[in-house]
């Protein structure tokens, strides 16, 4: 029964053992979209949104979750995250969030991006929301990852 790796052959969830494998360096990025009315686009750009430093927030925010990523997920792995980068982007349609999580691990860094894309996007809609409630994320998803036994990956 357990071709899934995060079952026993009992059908319950476990933790995937690594203790065997040998670390590798592993990279991963993940984005995220925050999706914005124009006056608070404007409010960005002019950096007078009422609760402060947007993208400042963001930036942090994401850093924090990539390394809180398994307090969050109960089946992914403590590993040492060794470097994120946050990259935000005021656009003319909202906010765009481009994280980059790297590690020499047992396991990749994937969740750990997406974890951090999704928490400096949230991070966006708290501090805009008095602006607008209808500020809303979307597309967070994988755009790539490096290393590991299954190799490189790229989205078309």
């Amino acid at each position: 029964m357990s071709k899934f790796t995060h079952l026993d052959d009992a059908g319950h969830a476990r933790m995937v053992d690594v203790t065997q494998k040998q670390p590798t360096v592993r990279s991963a990025t993940a984005e995220a979209f925050v999706s914005c009315a124009p006056h608070v686009v404007a409010a960005l750009r002019d950096g007078t949104v009422p609760k402060g430093d947007v993208l400042a927030v963001a930036r942090i925010a994401g850093i924090a979750a990539a390394k809180r990523t398994p307090d969050l997920l109960p089946l992914a792995h403590v590993i040492g995250v060794h470097g994120v980068s946050v990259d935000v982007t005021v656009t003319d349609d909202g906010v765009a969030l481009e994280v980059t999580a790297s590690t020499a691990d047992r396991t990749g860094v994937e969740m750990e991006a997406l974890t951090a894309a999704s928490v400096a996007a949230l991070n966006v809609v708290d501090m805009v929301k008095g602006l607008d409630k209808g500020t809303e994320i979307r597309e967070v998803r994988l755009l790539r990852k490096t290393g590991g036994k299954s190799g490189d990956w790229h989205r078309e």
